[in-house]
């Protein structure tokens, strides 16, 4: 069985827990609903102007009489403006200004998966990932021991094997404690969606100081960081790629290490790496690559590609559903 097949069935086990789809008159979300609803993976919720919405269906020739729609034209949301104004009025927003935020439909899904309306959200594929992480982050919050909202790559190489890289797409250039936080959310994010027992390979140009420089140390104190955050997790850095994934190198360069040549999670030391890295085991190697999925918020919503299909929509809603 592939991942995205594993995940989407994975996702059926609870075919009730309700992902918000804010961007609802965009073909690409009202097909992925359909898709999601017929085959009972999630219960899709599509929120915006009902009329609007229908009125996108009939003229796409889809069929979604049986979908829940949250209208907002009828959605009262002076509770939600008065907390969101209680939330930031320390970084100067007035009453009004936070009204005025939560006409916009990212902030609403936001608030009604903060409250639990929902198990999660998707939006992206209009909005930009700054535009849906500003509302997640200022909303939804963190997760507790998590000190920062990153992302993983989920890579499904040609043999079937799947791993998770780290962070690819949103932290430019982490702390030695953002770091150690991007590695604790990629391993949850790899147990919960693969089932397998992550192996954390903390990743530098340097395998137990084989060099000295302040990039290894960053990566050094940040793997100490994840050890006492999280005692039972298999962890080990500073590890070249090589010696964390061939089993031959890393006895020889890393020996006694937990995860030296068998590792399933990558964590990269800045984005740079992250993104190279991504894609050229993308190109290079064939493989897979599906995400970014967003990691670290107290409940999750999910982005997506501006450019992404009504395929990627569904896989991207069952894998928040798997977060959830």
């Amino acid at each position: 069985m592939d991942f995205i097949q594993s995940v989407q069935n994975k996702a059926a086990q609870n075919p009730d827990r309700k992902i918000i789809f804010p961007e609802s008159t965009d073909v690409r979300i009202l097909t992925a609903a359909y898709t999601l609803h017929q085959k009972r993976l999630v219960t899709p919720v599509l929120l915006g102007e009902q009329s609007a919405i229908e009125a996108a269906a009939a003229t796409h020739k889809l069929d979604i009489s049986g979908i829940e729609i949250v209208d907002t034209a009828r959605l009262d949301t002076s509770e939600y403006a008065r907390q969101y104004f209680e939330m930031r009025q320390h970084k100067g927003m007035t009453a009004e200004q936070a009204r005025e935020v939560l006409k916009q439909p990212l902030f609403m899904t936001a608030f009604l998966v903060r409250d639990g309306f929902a198990a999660g959200a998707v939006a992206g594929a209009v909005h930009t990932t700054g535009d849906v992480l500003r509302a997640a982050i200022q909303v939804i919050g963190l997760a507790p021991d998590i000190k920062v909202v990153s992302s993983c790559f989920e890579m499904v190489l040609t043999d079937g094997r799947v791993f998770s890289y780290g962070d690819c797409a949103v932290m430019p250039n982490p702390t030695a404690e953002q770091l150690a936080s991007i590695a604790l959310s990629t391993a949850e994010t790899h147990s919960r969606l693969t089932g397998e027992l992550p192996r954390v390979a903390m990743l530098s140009f340097s395998t137990k100081g084989s060099a000295r420089h302040d990039d290894v140390d960053k990566v050094i104190a940040a793997t100490g960081m994840v050890k006492q955050l999280n005692p039972g997790l298999d962890v080990d850095g500073e590890l070249q790629f090589d010696a964390a994934l061939m089993p031959e190198i890393g006895a020889r360069k890393a020996p006694g290490s937990p995860v030296a040549g068998k590792a399933n999670v990558f964590i990269f030391p800045d984005l740079d790496a992250g993104n190279i890295g991504y894609k050229i085991t993308e190109r290079l190697a064939g493989a897979q690559a599906i995400g970014p999925v967003i990691q670290g918020l107290a409940k999750p919503f999910n982005d997506l590609s501006r450019g992404c299909k009504a395929e990627d929509v569904v896989n991207v809603a069952c894998i928040c559903s798997l977060l959830s």
